[in-house]
C-alpha cells in the first residue's frame, strides 16, 4: 500500500512540473512576442520620424531577440536585399529610444535572412490563401511575427483592430518551418475571433477581468499573452481567464504573471465563493 501511494505522489509530482514548465514556456513566449512587438513599433516610429527620406526604400522590417536578449529591429533595403537599412537595438524590454543605431554595417545577417524568408512565405501564404486557411475580417489587419530558436522556426500571426477602443483575441494562426525555412505544417490557434472593449460602458461598474475559453488547447496561448500585453495600459481590466476543458489559467496583465488551475479545482473554489 506505501508502495502504491508512493507511486501515486511521484506521478502526480511529475504531472505538475510537466504543467508548469509548459504554462512557463507559453509566458516566457507570450512575453518575447510582446517585445518583439514593441521593438518593430517602436522602430518604425523612430524611423519614420528621423528617416523619412528612406521611407520609399523600406522592403520589409521585422524584429528578433539577440544572444544578450536585447530586441534588434531591422529595416531591409528595397532595392538590395542584401543590405539593411537601418538596424536599430533596443533593451529587452524596449522603450521609445533605441540603445543603438546601425547605418554602417548594413549586410544581412544569416538569422536576418532566414527570419525574412518565413516572414515573407508565410504573408504569401496568407495573401494567396489557396486553402482559404486564413479568415479575414473587416477593420483588423494580420501581424507576422517570425521566431527561430534552437528548438523551432515558425511564424505567429496574430489579428490586431484598426479602430481604437478595442482587443482583439483569436484568429491567430502558427507556422513552422524546417531548417531550410520551408513550410512543413500550420494550424489555427483559435477558430474564431472574440472583441473586448478598453472599458465598461457603465462606469458605475467597470470591467475587472474578461474571459474565453479554448478548444485547440489547453492553456492560455503564448498569442493571448502578447496581446493583452500590448493593450494592458489602455484597458481597465487587470485579469484575463482562460477556460478549457481541462484547465482555467489566469493571467494577470499589470503583474505579467500566470497561474494555472485544473477545471475541477476551479469549480471547487467557486463553489467555496458562492457557499
Amino acid at each position: 500500500m506505501k508502495n502504491i501511494l508512493l507511486i501515486l505522489f511521484l506521478l502526480t509530482n511529475c504531472f505538475l512540473f510537466a504543467q508548469k514548465k509548459e504554462t512557463d514556456e507559453i509566458l516566457e513566449e507570450g512575453k518575447l512576442l510582446y517585445r518583439l512587438e514593441k521593438g518593430s513599433w517602436n522602430g518604425t516610429d523612430h524611423f519614420l520620424a528621423n528617416f523619412e527620406n528612406k521611407k520609399d526604400s523600406i522592403g520589409g522590417y521585422l524584429s528578433y531577440e539577440t544572444e544578450n536578449h536585447k530586441i534588434n529591429t531591422v529595416f531591409f533595403n528595397r532595392f538590395n536585399e542584401d543590405k539593411v537599412l537601418i538596424r536599430y537595438q533596443f533593451d529587452s524590454l524596449p522603450k521609445t529610444a533605441p540603445i543603438k543605431l546601425d547605418t554602417i554595417n548594413t549586410k544581412v545577417k544569416t538569422i536576418e535572412n532566414s527570419l525574412r524568408t518565413m516572414l515573407n512565405d508565410a504573408r504569401t501564404q496568407a495573401q494567396k490563401n489557396t486553402d482559404e486557411f486564413f479568415s479575414f475580417y473587416n477593420n483588423t489587419s494580420l501581424n507576422f511575427i517570425p521566431l527561430i530558436n534552437k528548438k523551432e522556426r515558425k511564424v505567429l500571426v496574430l489579428t490586431g483592430p484598426k479602430i481604437s477602443g478595442v482587443v482583439l483575441i483569436g484568429n491567430d494562426y502558427q507556422l513552422n518551418y524546417n531548417k531550410k525555412n520551408e513550410l512543413k505544417d500550420k494550424f489555427k490557434i483559435h477558430n474564431t475571433i472574440l472583441q473586448f472593449p478598453y472599458k465598461s460602458k457603465d462606469k458605475e461598474n467597470p470591467t475587472v477581468s474578461t474571459v474565453h475559453s479554448h478548444i485547440n488547447s489547453e492553456f492560455i496561448s503564448s498569442t493571448d499573452i502578447c496581446t493583452l500585453l500590448l493593450y494592458k495600459d489602455y484597458v481597465e481590466w487587470n485579469q484575463h481567464i482562460v477556460v478549457s476543458d481541462t484547465y482555467v489559467s489566469l493571467f494577470d496583465l499589470k503583474k505579467e504573471t500566470l497561474v494555472s488551475l485544473t477545471k475541477e479545482a476551479w469549480e471547487k473554489i467557486n463553489n467555496h465563493k458562492n457557499d
